[in-house]
């Protein structure tokens, strides 16, 4: 079956197919698709569809198990021989040490974010993981993560790299309209370099273990105009970053058939410093303008059944906080807010996350989140999922054409989802989501998204 990668990086995708601005009727515009703000697209009848198949599932499949109290749902890696319609189905074993795959879809979205109704995605996930040495990748061109570990006799190197370097200008929000003022090319680069513990812990598999890693940071960051850019916009000069992490983490977590959390913990932490060398912060501002900023973030996965009943039936949790030490926060350090499926992925379990619709550009200095949920397994390859977060964040917005500052706003968010096995050692993720206005920055919506997951 598929390996089950929660987190891509959809912001690309989504910059790439807006990179023209948004007009004009083309495959990636509001004219495309209907009228978007008056919920007569598709993302606005679909949703009433989706809901109603997901309940009726979730009826029959508690109808068809209620007295089946020793059932054991298969976990990802193992072999297994399971029962479906009368017949016997063997699963086979998978080398979860060794992983590859690509993950591609879309989300569609009434009323869209800014000009955007729909944000694609496309992203190619690697994993290898050795005797002596382990190595991670998420690749999607212009944002990508690579992260390697080797161990030098009960202590490890570790190298690391990161950036985020989209060719096309991002531009802030305001009520969930776009403003062109604020349009901005800007990036990052960063290399990460030094020494780590790690030890396996319970349930021994391939992704659990503790690690604490401390590692000198260097990279570079850049900002110009674009176009659109408003005369009086502060654009900060381009400068060389230096610093230092601290991180550890903690998974103790036991995935299902399609690596969702089945049961277990994930926790930990991470201290950012960073120095900005030339920075020169806008007129008037203190302190060189933040050019010295320390960040920390945290996360709790947790994941267990429900008393009483089957291991059919899961409950979820999440919670997660970040914040920028004595408010030295800007549009270029800022968090990122991720909405998406629940994590679960090793790595993905630490990146912030809030239920929704797949949307990757919420920059807040501060942040709060938690999820709650319940997941049913239909049967062996199908899982019906619900899920509800609150979010507190101190989030970017456009105060003017030509300024960007942060407002305090919460919202909730509630989501509806399937993850299915699917042809060719693929699954498929079919999620409808609603929003209270957080994520577009003053306007409620909803969408509904689709990924496929392909294993090689």
């Amino acid at each position: 079956m598929a390996n089950k990668v929660a987190r891509t990086k959809w912001v690309t995708a989504w910059r790439l197919v807006r990179s023209g601005g948004g007009g004009g009727g083309g495959e990636g515009s509001p004219d495309a698709w209907g009228s978007a703000r008056g919920g007569h697209g598709p993302g606005a009848t679909l949703p009433r569809g989706i809901v109603t198949a997901c309940l009726l599932l979730l009826g029959c499949s508690l109808c068809w198990s209620a007295e089946e109290t020793a059932y054991h749902t298969p976990l990802a890696g193992e072999a297994k021989r399971v029962t479906f319609m009368g017949q016997r189905v063997d699963i086979p074993a998978v080398e979860r040490a060794d992983m590859t795959s690509i993950t591609v879809g879309a989300s569609l979205l009434a009323p869209a974010q800014g000009e955007s109704p729909i944000i694609p995605a496309a992203a190619l996930y690697h994993r290898r993981v050795a005797d002596s040495s382990y190595r991670r990748a998420m690749v999607a061109v212009f944002v990508n993560e690579l992260d390697y570990l080797r161990d030098l006799g009960g202590w490890d190197l570790v190298a690391q790299f990161e950036n985020d370097t989209p060719p096309v200008a991002g531009r802030e929000l305001r009520n969930g309209d776009e403003i062109r003022g604020t349009a901005l090319y800007h990036g990052i680069l960063l290399g990460s370099l030094g020494v780590g513990w790690r030890r396996p812990v319970y349930p021994f598999q391939v992704d659990n273990d503790l690690r604490v890693q401390l590692v000198a940071r260097g990279g570079y960051f850049y900002a110009h105009r674009e176009t659109d850019s408003a005369p009086g916009l502060w654009v900060p000069p381009n400068t060389p970053l230096y610093g230092a992490r601290l991180r550890c983490r903690y998974d103790g977590m036991r995935r299902n058939l399609l690596e969702l959390p089945h049961l277990g913990m994930a926790a930990g932490f991470d201290v950012d410093h960073l120095h900005r060398d030339t920075w020169r912060g806008e007129a008037g501002s203190a302190d060189g303008g933040n050019r010295d900023y320390t960040q920390v973030e945290g996360h709790l996965v947790a994941a267990g059944g429900v008393p009483g009943l089957s291991e059919r039936n899961r409950l979820l949790f999440s919670l997660y906080g970040g914040f920028t030490a004595q408010g030295r926060g800007d549009r270029f350090n800022a968090f990122r807010l991720n909405g998406g499926p629940f994590p679960s992925e090793q790595y993905d379990l630490a990146w912030p996350h809030y239920s929704g619709v797949i949307y990757d550009r919420v920059l807040a200095r501060g942040y709060a989140s938690a999820s709650a949920g319940y997941r049913r397994e239909l049967t062996f390859f199908l899982y019906l999922s619900t899920l509800g977060s609150y979010v507190w964040a101190d989030r970017s917005t456009a105060v003017g054409n030509d300024r960007v500052d942060f407002d305090e706003m919460h919202g909730a968010a509630a989501t509806v989802a399937l993850d299915s096995a699917f042809f060719w050692d693929s699954s498929l993720y079919l999620a409808w989501s609603w929003e209270s206005g957080v994520m577009r920055n003053g306007r409620s919506g909803n969408g509904v998204t689709l990924m496929w997951n392909k294993l090689f």
